[in-house]
């Protein structure tokens, strides 16, 4: 049986086995209402240009797709232009919010290719390759990612690039661009400039806003400025800076409805306490490597064991010796796990090779006695991470 292409990307969808749950009363906003659906399998006949679904209100069928998991919105967009346009609508993200089917994602960039970023599905154990980011800076580096509002966010940075001839640094060390990934458009678009140009700096998000802080405008001047962005404005306003620009990268964590900001090799901790009150220097004596936040507690990784960061004290939680020879790799949370991300396999004994990594190795922290497994390695990221942040769609 011979298909048009319209038809036949409506069929190769449904022989998929794309169910959708018709709930009996989806606009209600009785929770109970919720609990009784019915499963239905949609026939390809069924669907016509002038409706989103036949016999349905276009806000009911909006309700229904929202259901349907991010990586098949692509094929999704196939059946109809009127379904791409309701797959790519503002209403159908918030619909996504409305039905609880919003989903968690792991992005990732690493050193090859250049520019490229990966979202990792937990659920569904693959990984989506997102649009080459459109900046005219080669090998983007030393840059900060963060997600909010429903989008990705990368801030800063410069080029990592090498003068093949003479091995120096080859482009810009800082920049102030601000870049943004929408989901319902599947495109990259620039948003305001930071005040300050700046790179390896401490990037978090606080009740929705970016905020910003320390780092690098060149190799040789560290700054003291700190500032905040609204992804709905589009604004960025200064905050009071920090009281110590150390001559080190720094980098920023939240938990206890607070931004840290770190300094690497210091055990000076720099706390946001309020936008009027600016920074607080605290004395912790906390570990030094690799950390995440996972259900607002503090992971650390160091001398190849993972541990729980509380107050001045930590608690080992699980080894992590087999990743012993493994360097620049992505540590963060998502849900309950600790996720290991890419990496290089550095040299070791009468070895020298040196290996560019795709692996991805998880820790559950809601397992009586937390294990390493391996997951979906990336398809396309390798090698050294260069940018690890969770987004939620």
């Amino acid at each position: 049986m011979a298909f048009s292409p319209l038809k036949k990307a409506k069929h190769n969808i449904f022989e998929e086995g794309f169910f959708v749950q018709l709930f009996s009363r989806l606009t209600s906003t009785n929770s109970s209402d919720h609990r009784h659906c019915l499963k239905i399998k949609i026939d390809a006949s069924l669907l016509v240009m002038t409706s989103l679904i036949e016999g349905l209100p276009d806000a009911v069928s909006i309700r229904c797709l929202a259901r349907v998991p991010f990586y098949l919105h692509p094929k999704l967009e196939l059946v109809s232009h009127s379904w791409r346009a309701a797959i790519r609508s503002a209403e159908q993200f918030k619909a996504r919010h409305e039905v609880n089917s919003s989903e968690e994602f792991l992005c990732v960039s690493a050193f090859e290719p250049e520019n490229l970023w990966q979202l990792y599905d937990p659920k569904h154990d693959l990984w989506i390759t997102l649009p080459i980011l459109p900046s005219n800076i080669s090998h983007f580096a030393r840059f900060s990612v963060v997600s909010t509002a429903g989008k990705l966010f990368i801030l800063g940075g410069g080029s990592d690039a090498v003068d093949p001839l003479t091995g120096d640094q080859d482009g810009i060390f800082a920049t102030d661009e601000v870049w943004s990934y929408d989901p319902s458009t599947r495109a990259w678009g620039p948003r305001a400039s930071m005040l300050v140009p700046r790179a390896m700096f401490a990037c978090c998000v606080l009740d929705g806003k970016i905020i910003v802080a320390g780092g690098f405008t060149n190799p040789r001047k560290s700054v003291y400025n700190a500032e905040i962005y609204d992804p709905e404005t589009d604004i960025w306003v200064r905050l009071p800076d920090l009281h110590h620009a150390h001559n080190s990268a720094c980098s920023g964590v939240v938990f206890g409805g607070k931004v840290h900001v770190l300094h690497k090799g210091l055990s000076t901790i720099q706390v946001l306490e309020s936008f009027k009150q600016g920074w607080i220097a605290h004395e912790y004596s906390w570990l030094q490597g690799p950390m995440t936040v996972v259900r607002e507690k503090l992971y650390v990784m160091g001398n190849w064991f993972i541990y729980k960061q509380e107050g001045e004290s930590r608690i080992t939680i699980v080894s992590a010796s087999e990743f012993h020879r493994r360097i620049g790799y992505g540590l963060i949370g998502l849900g309950d796990d600790i996720y290991i991300v890419g990496g290089v396999n550095g040299p070791e004994n009468w070895n020298c090779d040196i290996k560019l990594l795709s692996d991805v190795d998880v820790l559950n922290l809601g397992s009586e006695r937390p294990v390493w497994r391996k997951v979906a390695p990336m398809t396309r990221c390798r090698g050294t991470i260069l940018g690890c942040t969770h987004l939620r769609i």
